[in-house]
Parts: C-alpha cells; sequence; structure tokens
C-alpha cells in the first residue's frame, strides 16, 4: 500500500491517547509523545547511529550534527569504514574526525567522536543459512550492540542510518541476533524499478549477504529516491556559510561534492528526522534470487503484505531550505 504525505489528523488519535493512559503507561502517550509524525514507523526523535564510509562526497555528516543540534535527538554514534569506492579507511576516519572536530570547535551539540571499524564483506556459509554465518566481530558491530541495549526503548527503537555497506548491522545480528528487536535500519541503497527496487547500487552492491541478512531479519526502511544535493550549497551562496570552523569546512568540502544523485546518502537520515521530506512510501518484501547463488542480494517487492518499506518520492528543496536555516540562524552556533 503507498502512502503519501497528506495534513488529514486521524479522528481516532484523541481516543488512542486516552485509552492507553488509563491502560497505566508510564509515558504520557498521545499523538504528540511516541506515535510517529510522518509516514514512516520513526521520526526526528528516535537516536541515531550513523554508518557510512567516505566523508566527502555528500553532506550526510553536515545534516546529521545540524538536525542533531537543532531539536533533534542524540546522535549517539558514527561508525566508519572502508568500501570499494572508499578504501582508505584511515582517510575515511580523519574526513569524519575533522568533521567532527569543526562542529565542536563551532559550538554545536556534543558530537561523538568517530569509531573506526574494520570489516570485510561477509562469507556465505556452505549452509546457506544465515545463522551459519561466521560474525566478524567488528568494532562497529559491537557499538551496535551495545548502544541499542542502552538507549532502545520498546516504543522507540535506535534508527541505524547507512550510507554504504551493510555489514556491520548484519555482523551485529550474527553476535546478537535480539539487536533485531531494539533498532530500524534506514538506508540509502538501490535504484527503483516499477517492482520496486534492487538492493544494489549504490551501496547494496557491497555486501549482498549482509543485505540479506538486514532485509530479512530487521525493520528495514530503503530509501531509493534521491536528490540534487550540488542545490544544497551551490557557489552562489558558499559566501553565506557561517565564520567559523564549521562553514570553513564546508567551504572546503563544497568542490568535492559528488555530481550525481544516488550519491546523496543523507535522504537516509533526512526521510526520518526531516519531517515531510518523505513524500511517498510504499510496503515491499524482500525477494530472494531464484538462483542458486546464495550470496546475491534480495530485492525489494511491492507487496501491501511486505514487512519492508520502501521510500519512492522525496522533497529535495526541503532538505536545502531546513539545512539554511540552521546554517544561518543565531541559535545554531554558541561559539
Amino acid at each position: 500500500m503507498e502512502r503519501t504525505a497528506s495534513n488529514e489528523v486521524c479522528p481516532y488519535a484523541i481516543f488512542f491517547a486516552f485509552a492507553l493512559f488509563v491502560a497505566g503507561c508510564s509515558e504520557q502517550l498521545d499523538a504528540g509523545s511516541t506515535r510517529p509524525r510522518g509516514l514512516l514507523p520513526v521520526d526526528e526523535r528516535n537516536p541515531v547511529i550513523l554508518t557510512n564510509d567516505g566523508a566527502f562526497d555528500n553532506w550526510l555528516g553536515e545534516y546529521a550534527v545540524l538536525l542533531a543540534n537543532g531539536g533533534g535527538p542524540e546522535l549517539a554514534a558514527i561508525v566508519v569504514s572502508a568500501s570499494p569506492a572508499w578504501p582508505d579507511l584511515k582517510a575515511n576516519f580523519t574526513g569524519w574526525h575533522d568533521l567532527v572536530d569543526a562542529a565542536r570547535q563551532s559550538g554545536l551539540k556534543p558530537v561523538p567522536e568517530p569509531t573506526a571499524s574494520v570489516n570485510s564483506r561477509l562469507t556465505v556459509p556452505s549452509s546457506g543459512k544465515i545463522e551459519d554465518t561466521t560474525p566478524s566481530r567488528s568494532d562497529g558491530a559491537r557499538l551496535i550492540v551495545e548502544l541499542s541495549a542502552e538507549l532502545s526503548l520498546p516504543y522507540r527503537p535506535v534508527l541505524i542510518v547507512t550510507g554504504g555497506a551493510l555489514t556491520d548491522i548484519a555482523d551485529a545480528y550474527l553476535m546478537d541476533p535480539r539487536v533485531a528487536e531494539r533498532v530500524i535500519v534506514i538506508s540509502s541503497l538501490g535504484a527503483l524499478d516499477a517492482a520496486g527496487a534492487a538492493m544494489g547500487i549504490p551501496n547494496g552492491e557491497m555486501d549482498p549477504w549482509a543485505d540479506r541478512i538486514v532485509a530479512t531479519r530487521f525493520r528495514y526502511i530503503q530509501v531509493s529516491a534521491y536528490y540534487d544535493q550540488l542545490a544544497d550549497v551551490p557557489d552562489s551562496r558558499l559566501a553565506n556559510l557561517p565564520n567559523n570552523a564549521f562553514g570553513d569546512w564546508m567551504r572546503a568540502k563544497q568542490p568535492k561534492i559528488y555530481d550525481i544523485q544516488v550519491a546523496s546518502d543523507q535522504v537516509a537520515l533526512l526521510s526520518a528526522w526531516l519531517p515531510g521530506f518523505v513524500v511517498a512510501v510504499q510496503d515491499a518484501a524482500a525477494t530472494l534470487p531464484q538462483s542458486a547463488d546464495s550470496g546475491m542480494a534480495p530485492r525489494l517487492t511491492l507487496d501491501p503484505s511486505g514487512t519492508n518499506q520502501l521510500v519512492t518520492e522525496t522533497a529535495g528543496p526541503l532538505a536545502s531550505a531546513r539545512l539554511w536555516e540552521l546554517l544561518l540562524a543565531p541559535s545554531t552556533f554558541s561559539k
């Protein structure tokens, strides 16, 4: 079933909240406290663990620290790995560290130090069964297990936002399957087609077996609707960036931003944390390949009874507007 943005208010919202209150819930549960505020089961109140590779091809990190500072929840962790596109883990980590350092120098809300995660593409076991996969026990996977146990609540799971391979998340499941009960995964990944979306380029091609684990064992949202990220910080607005370390960081990074829409990994975070960014979403099921090659990635097939979700349309101009609102607000930077 496709859901699109609407201003309609559910007529049962008040009754629903009152019923939960009478039932004795410890937190006041009304339409404004625990029910999702948009088209997805997560919103800007879910704490985030961010996983990615390179720091220079898109604005994911900048959106993350600004939105967290601008009333969003805790940015709990940043996990940095290598990938075929960004194979130098040390350089990737240095880039994310420098972003975090610029944010801290400029007075943004406390930002976590990145965690470097050495991982490798998961190996399909001879049995072909997910649970027989040997975990690599990466630092990123360990952090996901630990933080999800610490931060998740029954009504507000931890949100894992990915802009690269799904290896660390799948590895976390292999270490502790209970992690799937504590998190929701939302990924910038794959390409739309008439029947749904492939779990392929971008990002899905990096670890097909991890794709299968995440799509079949987790609550999984795939965002395959990208936008022109060059419009976020055009040349004409470089002079308007803040005169602080964070503004200097963005000015230096802007020429490196990729001129391809599928590189805009920030769509995963924006889909959860920016109200109104998701315009349309459809339910989907993970369809496993018919091929005997069990290492092939699944695809998401549109299915009203599917347990996964596929974001099919987003509002890029809304993202750019919010970015500049935060960059120019006097309250954003305390120093």
